[in-house]
């Protein structure tokens, strides 16, 4: 018995909802716990995989196992190993606006006080944290801001690994605004029977807070010049029509 399917990313983008949409269908079983981290695990040998520690977080054989670990996308490595542990498995992607996704994520850091730089000198100066070359020092997870909104090449990654077919591409708006509609498209993707209840779900929303800083124009500025090029290929990749996405706000029309 595997893993029937994944939420695989993104970050901040609706995972958390559409996770606990899914966990209320009778014929899926997910774990207690949102987010395993098992295909991004660097401390797991992966010549030798332990799939029994991914299983135990499953009981019922007579139902679809899935989980949700929205870094599944971003991280290197991961989806390769999970393509080694089933390559039939199917993806399910939510993506979102990626200057709206960056300024989430640094508010989730500040809040955790995890994040102590103001947004502009995070997604500016502040990238110089990173370490250089393959992306697997913990800096990764946390200050990894601008990197994670790279859709296109992150989407041509997978769709080295994986059939086009196999993978469901969402915008996490409409998770939010036509949540009936959207979840019956994921259940048509998996083959099964639509949900019976419908929640007004909106986890993770960000409370009211004292943010020390938002995006200014000039962060808006630099992050749209850095998205451009990847943008349009996420375009054409992924078909999702982002010209309401605050990003493409001023790119003009080689993003077309």
């Amino acid at each position: 018995m595997t893993l029937s399917f994944l939420i695989a990313g993104v970050q901040k983008a609706g995972t958390t909802a559409l996770y606990d949409h899914l966990r209320a269908h009778p014929a899926l079983e997910a774990p207690a716990q949102k987010e395993l981290h098992f295909f991004d695990d660097e401390a797991r040998d992966w010549s030798q995989p332990d799939y029994a520690a991914l299983h135990g977080h499953f009981s019922d054989p007579a139902r679809r196992w899935f989980e949700a670990t929205p870094i599944t996308l971003f991280w290197p490595g991961a989806l390769a190993r999970v393509r080694a542990y089933r390559p039939e498995m199917r993806l399910i992607l939510l993506f979102r606006d990626p200057i709206a996704r960056a300024y989430s994520q640094w508010c989730m850091e500040s809040a955790r006080g995890d994040e102590r730089l103001p947004f502009a000198a995070a997604i500016g100066p502040g990238r110089a944290r990173l370490p250089p070359g393959a992306p697997r020092a913990p800096a990764w997870r946390v200050f990894s801001y601008v990197e994670r909104g790279f859709y296109g090449a992150q989407l041509d990654t997978a769709l080295a690994l994986f059939p086009r077919r196999q993978m469901l591409l969402l915008d996490a708006a409409g998770l939010a605004s036509e949540p009936v509609p959207t979840l019956r498209r994921v259940t048509d993707f998996l083959g099964l029977a639509p949900l019976a209840a419908v929640a007004d779900l909106r986890a993770n929303v960000r409370l009211p807070a004292a943010f020390p800083s938002a995006p200014d124009t000039d962060s808006v500025t630099h992050l749209r010049a850095l998205y451009r090029d990847d943008l349009a290929l996420f375009t054409a990749l992924s078909g999702i029509d982002v010209s309401a996405w605050p990003t493409m706000s001023g790119l003009g029309s080689s993003t077309a």
